[in-house]
């Protein structure tokens, strides 16, 4: 997984680690600056054994415990066997209403649920830490 800054590309942040493993606690160090982007590009990695007719993501934004935002993503038919990278821009908050990354680091999960139509396949959890 990957984020970068959507107005030029550059990478943010890049990890390897298998964050939508479910039942385990993930933490991401992303950098303080990510938080200044007006845009942020976030391309995953993924594979599936099994087709999936209506891959999705339902992602919240929580601030100790208090829903934030809440995005929804739909990728659509996966083919069974296959490896596959999505990328998705996610558009950030107005200036005036984003938090200090003091406040943020620590306090922010992002619990993302993962589905196949209406189907629940896994959920993870990954507490956000700003550096």
């Amino acid at each position: 997984m990957n984020l970068r800054d959507a107005d030029n590309g550059k990478i943010l942040w890049q990890s390897s680690d298998d964050l939508s493993a479910p039942g385990q606690d993930h933490e991401a160090r992303v950098p303080k600056k990510i938080l200044k982007c007006r845009a942020v590009s976030r391309e995953i990695n993924f594979s599936s054994k099994e087709a999936m007719d209506k891959f999705r993501l339902e992602q919240r934004v929580l601030f100790k415990g208090k829903c934030l935002e809440e995005w929804f993503f739909e990728f659509g038919f996966v083919i069974p066997g296959s490896t596959n990278t999505w990328q998705s821009v996610i558009e950030a908050a107005p200036e005036s209403q984003m938090m200090p990354a003091n406040v943020l680091t620590g306090n922010v999960i992002i619990e993302t649920h993962f589905f196949d139509g209406d189907l629940l396949v896994s959920k993870s959890k990954v507490k956000i830490f700003y550096v």
